[in-house]
């Protein structure tokens, strides 16, 4: 799938900023790659580095903010407390459930009798999916339970809180899911989806729900817990961290304070958790970034239920405190995760060839059924077919007893649970949020389910190009960028994740020397059939190369002999003691792709003036280019389609570039008048930009005190206020409109050109 790759524009920082930014640096780290990532990402102001890059000032918000109901909760178990109740958590499967049960049963434990009046129930993934189950509850309730407590999830178990309750047990939610439309029937119910979505707490997984709920516990009866509440940071950081969740305002804060927990599990003498440090011994990790829960202990945890289904004993490896145990569960969730890369793969490529049946020009929502498949990994494929198709998935395995089950993912920030939940006609069970659900329906309910989700995608988001595939880079670097310093500049922006992004980075017209790849092997030493591939990346700065590695992908991929843009990330390998580069996308260099003038002769053809009479199929390029890049990346998709480009576009006749401006200026007053939203390709169309001057265009726009909204390919302007003083405003629109004579003026080289001196200058590049 043609993907789009899209490269901000560099800022124009002011230097006090830079400054500002350089305060928080330590050598050898320069500051100038973070202050661009960080204006770019929005923190532009003194106040807005400070709460974003000073832990110990930052001041987290108080677990009182959940209002009536944790006051319900903690005088609930004041209650179970007094009375001797048996109380049961109820988790969930995947790190961030497991997490959360782990911080409750410790947490917990400090208030009720561990094994005898506390105990924890996790769901079996392939029995029971997530959320309560009335088979569970009534399991629970002959062993003598009243009162259960959840922690990531049950706040849509309607029908199931009723039949507890008919069953004599209380429950209380803590949860982060999506609300249904009433409240739950519960004593109640902690969830920060009922705050304001701008609230410090709202982003919280259930992991953080969790704590927080212990933290008012341990408010209420500071007399009781033996255990500090700190100790339950490192549990939080893994949960949240694995979710994927927006790591702003306290996840960010919780986060960073439970990385500091998480390092101390490294080292025998502050070691608190065995199960955690043999994990960290596992994957060869320090424990010191988020990369370390990302790539390391959170697959680790997730692995156990997709590939054995029940992630009971999860919660023992991270609490226990026998370390003869824990290696021996650390191992088992090892094992676990090199089976669930090999089942991966297996599927990611069963997926794949069913996709070549699939058009998917009238395609919008992906959904694929097959009874082979695993569900354990279908979640983890979805999110990957999602992101390299543009499209949100939904993939389903069919189940003996009729249901087809599965998971989906989203993309392009549309909200999957509206989405998903907009076919709940069609639906046994659902659950899950904007980003990630689960669902499952009768199997002869597909078609319709596929077709109704098609249609509301379609209400949604009418324009077809908004679900291309994009690819986002955060700067362009070089080779000798690499290394040390740029990566001690990017610690500032730790930890990353939903919102803030592990940077990505492009590089131009570089090459792959000593490409070697092999199959990994699993903790007994056997090969499992998922590949890695280990390179050195160079360029013209540094020949030397730059060690990296490729997932999942074979050295064939790439030709020694060719020229490639690429995107990567930077990290650092602990185990092998280097920094190095992930590869995520790459593709060859336009200017390398090799022309002569005999193959342009049928490969590139002039409809500018008038179309043919008739001709065999042609890829045509509509849209007047703007640069040469623009001319080979259309030439290398229709190479890519084994057909012919057309030239099939015209001059346009654009605007003076000042009215262009104040043009967006007052679509921009507008929108925030009416409250009414516009989609890009509106705004390009009205304006006649391409995608980067357009984001140029919204960047400034916030700079000169328009609040912007963009998701999902549309944008809301929320509000304006005056800019800061000392912005220099007029140069700024100065080359703003200085950037769009430019364009104007490529336009009109290009469409004036001769074709014969087009496909010159083609040759020309190819030799270069």
């Amino acid at each position: 799938m043609q993907t789009q790759w899209q490269l901000p524009e560099p800022a124009h920082l002011p230097p006090e900023f830079l400054a500002q930014v350089q305060h928080y640096c330590q050598p050898p780290a320069t500051g100038e790659f973070a202050a661009q990532l960080l204006w770019q990402r929005g923190i532009r102001t003194a106040a807005q580095l400070k709460d974003f890059l000073d832990v110990p000032a930052y001041q987290p918000r108080s677990a009182i903010a959940f209002g009536a109901e944790i006051t319900q909760a903690v005088a609930r178990i004041q209650q179970a407390r007094n009375a001797q109740e048996n109380v049961t958590i109820w988790g969930d499967f995947d790190a961030d459930g497991v997490t959360s049960t782990a911080v409750l049963w410790d947490g917990l434990g400090q208030f009720f009798t561990p094994e005898t009046q506390l105990d924890y129930y996790i769901p079996h993934r392939e029995k029971e999916s997530h959320g309560l189950n009335n088979a569970g509850i009534e399991r629970l309730a002959a062993q003598g339970t009243q009162l259960i407590i959840t922690c990531d999830t049950g706040s849509t178990n309607l029908s199931e809180i009723d039949y507890a309750q008919s069953l004599g047990i209380d429950i209380i939610v803590t949860d982060h899911h999506t609300l249904p439309p009433d409240r739950p029937n519960v004593v109640a119910i902690i969830n920060p989806r009922y705050l304001e979505t701008e609230h410090p707490l709202y982003h919280l997984s259930g992991v953080g729900v969790a704590y927080k709920f212990m933290e008012a516990l341990y408010e209420a009866f500071p007399g009781v817990p033996s255990q500090p509440l700190e100790e339950l940071l490192d549990l939080v950081a893994i949960g949240l961290i694995a979710d994927l969740v927006k790591l702003q305002g306290d996840c960010r804060y919780l986060a960073q304070q439970g990385i500091s927990q998480l390092k101390k599990q490294v080292n025998p003498e502050t070691a608190t958790r065995p199960g955690v440090a043999k994990l960290l011994e596992l994957c060869k990790r320090t424990g010191d970034r988020p990369t370390d829960i990302s790539f390391g202990v959170g697959p680790r945890i997730n692995a156990v239920s997709r590939i054995y289904g029940d992630a009971h004993f999860c919660v023992e490896l991270l609490t226990s405190r026998d370390r003869a145990r824990c290696e021996e569960l650390a191992l088992k969730a090892e094992l676990a995760n090199s089976r669930r890369k090999e089942t991966q793969k297996r599927t990611l490529d069963a997926v794949q060839k069913q996709l070549e049946q699939v058009d998917l020009s009238t395609t919008n929502v992906i959904v694929l059924a097959d009874p082979q498949w695993s569900t354990g990994v279908l979640g983890l494929v979805a999110g990957q077919i999602a992101q390299d198709y543009g499209r949100p998935t939904v993939l389903l395995t069919i189940a003996p007893d009729g249901y087809a089950k599965g998971s989906a993912r989203s993309t392009h920030s549309i909200d999957l649970y509206e989405l998903v939940y907009s076919q709940r006609h069609l639906l046994h069970r659902f659950g899950g949020h904007p980003f990630a659900a689960g669902l499952s329906l009768r199997s002869e309910h597909l078609p319709l389910f596929v077709e109704g989700i098609n249609q509301e995608l379609r209400r949604y988001l009418p324009d077809p190009e908004q679900l291309v595939p994009i690819v986002t880079a955060d700067l362009a670097v070089t080779v000798q960028d690499l290394g040390q310093a740029l990566f001690k500049d990017f610690n500032l922006l730790e930890p990353c994740g939903m919102s803030n992004p592990v940077p990505r980075l492009l590089l131009r017209n570089c090459w792959f020397d000593n490409l070697q790849n092999r199959n990994i092997k699993d903790s007994r030493g056997q090969k499992l059939k998922y590949l890695k591939t280990t390179f050195r990346l160079c360029d013209a700065t540094c020949k030397a190369g730059f060690p990296g590695i490729w997932w999942g992908h074979n050295k064939d991929e790439l030709n020694p002999e060719q020229r490639y843009d690429a995107i990567v990330e930077l990290d650092y390998n602990t185990y092998s003691n280097q920094y190095e580069v992930r590869l995520i996308e790459v593709r060859p260099t336009a200017s390398a792709m090799v022309y002569d003038l005999q193959t342009l002769q049928d490969s590139l053809l002039d409809w500018r003036e008038q179309l043919p009479l008739a001709t065999s199929p042609c890829v045509e390029l509509e849209k007047c280019p703007q640069s040469w890049d623009d001319l080979h990346q259309a030439l290398r998709h229709a190479t890519q389609q084994q057909q012919p480009l057309a030239l099939n576009y015209r001059e346009p006749t654009p605007p003076a570039p000042d009215p262009t401006w104040q043009t967006l200026v007052g679509v921009a007053k507008y929108l925030q008048r009416t409250g009414e939203t516009a989609t890009f390709a509106q705004l390009q169309a009205q304006l006649n930009l391409d995608r980067t001057l357009l984001t140029q265009g919204l960047d400034l726009l916030q700079v000169l005190g328009f609040s912007l909204k963009q998701e999902a390919g549309r944008v809301q302007v929320l509000g304006w206020q005056a800019p800061e003083s000392g912005t220099d405003v007029d140069e700024l629109i100065a080359r703003f409109e200085g950037a769009i004579a430019e364009a104007q003026f490529r336009q009109r080289y290009f469409a004036q050109v001769p074709l014969e001196t087009l496909r010159q200058q083609l040759v020309i590049a190819a030799r270069a």
